[in-house]
């Protein structure tokens, strides 16, 4: 499903958080919502699955405005934070969040079961998850929010403190997840992870500075490396603030 963004600003008391921000995710991509701690990144991501409302300007999923209702139970939602139960097992988890979703008995059971298989958590699904170590919960976190086979995986920082061995397992997961035909949005300021994804959104100050095919934005630098994009805009941001 595509999704629209146009001309989406957004403040809190008085401070602009997001700048007129417009770009379009093709169905069926892994789109990385791209920059540093504090650039706006989650604040985009409570906007486009309809969580606050923009000050001005529109989003829509397909031919659907944003936010809608029913247009919720085809999004899936993983946070930064782990929204887990600790004193339940991870099957029990997921039975809840089944029950949210309104899975029959029999096609909850069966998908727990292929959720559990997608993030290799088969042989601990009876385990509490305050025993589970970060990694599992955030594998965990992941099998919750693509539970209802969701059209649209929203994903915030899902690889933050996770090692590179582990991140890099998790990767695979989300482009398994994207050949099913779930379109992906993830956000990361971990530079190098623009290369896993399709597209990618660069995010400075609020401000989207970059959008293309990630190819594009490599071949935009000399060293092939994206965050040379972000020292260029911060450069030039300094620079206008001095003239």
């Amino acid at each position: 499903m595509e999704i629209t963004v146009s001309n989406v600003s957004k403040s809190f008391d008085d401070k602009n958080v997001i700048n007129d921000i417009s770009f379009t995710i093709p169905a069926g991509t892994i789109c990385c919502l791209l920059g540093p701690s504090g650039s706006g990144k989650t604040t985009l991501i409570r906007l486009m699955i309809g969580a606050i409302g923009a000050d001005q300007g529109s989003i829509r999923f397909g031919d659907v405005p944003m936010p809608d209702m029913n247009m919720l139970k085809k999004i899936g939602f993983m946070p930064q934070n782990d929204a887990l139960y600790d004193d339940l097992s991870a099957e029990a988890n997921l039975t809840f969040f089944g029950g949210l979703y309104h899975l029959g008995k029999k096609a909850l059971e069966e998908r727990i079961d292929e959720v559990l298989a997608i993030v290799d958590l088969t042989e601990h699904r009876r385990k509490l998850v305050k025993n589970f170590s970060g990694g599992m919960k955030k594998r965990l976190s992941l099998a919750a929010s693509i539970l209802h086979s969701p059209d649209l995986l929203f994903l915030d920082e899902p690889t933050v403190g996770i090692d590179p061995v582990l991140r890099r397992t998790i990767w695979e997961q989300f482009q398994r997840i994207k050949h099913a035909g779930t379109t992906i949005i993830v956000s990361t300021h971990v530079m190098d992870e623009v290369t896993e994804c399709d597209r990618a959104a660069l995010i400075y100050n609020g401000s989207l500075i970059e959008y293309d095919a990630v190819p594009t934005l490599l071949d935009k630098t000399e060293n092939g490396r994206v965050d040379e994009l972000f020292f260029m805009a911060s450069g030039s941001v300094e620079g206008g603030a001095e003239t």
